[in-house]
């Protein structure tokens, strides 16, 4: 963390490019709409990994906690800043980083003030003092916007409760019958065959297992759809919008001949050194699934549909702030046109399975509803402990289960 300015002449500001960085990225997030993880990559281009993680830590605190922050600014101020004014944004940052990154006052200070020139650096001066002077403290949970609370219903209580901390690391293992061997080496713990679970916080390039591809980072909601698919026994499967591609590592190692199917070339590239690097293979194509056509139908499909990613609001909590109706209903569109595609290219006999990591209605059940396939009902013992199917034998997770350590998840499969 920063310690202050450099004493020599015209030095830079120790930590001021992550802080400058952490300000264009929130005023990317909440006044254009953009995703935080597309404004982390144009405005933490160049900076060094950990001035490039504490960039994204303070955006990210910022954003989880942004209604109670919020609340404390106003607290003391005569006059209520405007909600997309500089001095409440940074303000905003200062107390993130004081709040929740346990960054010294003085700290805090010295790097937050040079965002700001004139009078809004003496308002921001007074309001940090007057708050750090009080001994403030944010709620233990906190506080999801009110059309948040809406969409969510009965849930958003527990659901904001889980944000509070950032979630654990989840792994995914080549090998199932090496479960107890990766829990025990890692000091992890293990929630479902081939899954191992770590505090949050390690570093995975330098976790034993990561060289030799024995596993890879996926959230456990994320690893159910694949698991419901089972054991391929050479049969052929296609991953519809597979990048980055952790289902299409899963479903290789289960032994399915799969196809990697995406229209981003980039992620199809990531996907590609996964598979490198775990010592999997699978046919990828670079495609859009509205256009492009299969040789013939396959046994399985997967398709974990582009949705608004509601469901990861535990690291990204951008969601929070940038999605409406308009998201939902633009991403619903595309859902349903993708699921009819799919259905066609299903082989008689075949299994269908639709995944978003979305928590809401329109992008889950809704969807589900309209699917004209025979439903195959997902059973309780295909699930992690914890986990029941709904009554429809569809599966919905969401952040404040087992043990607030799952993403949300819509889930649901068919027969053809």
């Amino acid at each position: 963390m920063a310690r202050g300015m450099a004493k020599t002449a015209g030095a830079k500001i120790q930590g001021l490019a992550a802080r400058t960085a952490a300000l264009r990225m929130l005023d990317a997030v909440l006044r254009r709409g953009e995703s935080l993880d597309l404004a982390e990559g144009q405005y933490a281009k160049g900076l060094t990994p950990s001035d490039r993680g504490l960039a994204r830590a303070i955006a990210s605190e910022t954003l989880r906690w942004l209604l109670d922050l919020d609340a404390l600014i106003d607290s003391a101020t005569r006059d209520v800043l405007p909600e997309d004014a500089k001095p409440r944004t940074v303000l905003r940052m200062m107390l993130a980083q004081w709040l929740r990154l346990d960054t010294p006052p003085h700290a805090v200070i010295s790097t937050g003030l040079e965002l700001l020139d004139g009078g809004p650096r003496r308002l921001a001066h007074g309001v940090f003092s007057t708050l750090v002077k009080r001994e403030v403290a944010l709620p233990p949970v906190p506080t999801l916007p009110p059309a948040v609370i809406e969409r969510w219903g009965e849930r958003s209580a527990a659901i904001a409760a889980a944000l509070a901390e950032p979630p654990p690391l989840d792994l995914s293992l080549k090998d199932w019958t090496q479960t107890a061997r990766w829990s025990e080496e890692l000091g992890g713990i293990s929630l479902a065959p081939g899954h191992v679970r770590l505090p949050r916080g390690s570093a995975v390039e330098r976790l034993a297992g990561f060289e030799e591809g024995a596993w890879w980072v996926q959230d456990l909601a994320a690893s159910i759809p694949a698991r419901l698919l089972g054991e391929g026994e050479g049969r052929r499967v296609l991953d519809l919008c597979a990048a980055p591609g952790g289902k299409t590592l899963q479903l290789a190692a289960a032994g399915w001949q799969v196809t990697s199917l995406d229209k981003s070339v980039k992620r199809l590239d990531r996907l590609v050194e996964n598979l490198d690097r775990v010592g999997l293979a699978a046919e990828v194509v670079a495609a859009d699934a509205l256009k492009w056509e299969p040789a013939r139908p396959y046994e399985a499909i997967l398709l974990d549909a582009p949705c608004t990613a509601t469901g990861t609001c535990r690291r990204h909590p951008d969601v929070l702030h940038r999605i409406g109706p308009r998201q939902i209903a633009e991403m619903a569109e595309l859902q349903a046109a993708l699921l009819g595609r799919a259905a066609e290219w299903l082989a008689p006999g075949g299994t269908l399975v639709y995944v978003t990591c979305s928590l809401e209605r329109e992008e889950g059940e809704d969807q589900a509803d309209r699917v004209r396939l025979a439903p195959a009902p997902i059973a309780p013992d295909e699930l992690p402990a914890g986990l029941l199917p709904t009554a429809g034998g569809w599966l919905r997770t969401d952040p404040a289960m087992i043990e607030r350590g799952l993403d949300g998840f819509f889930v649901a499969r068919w027969r053809g």
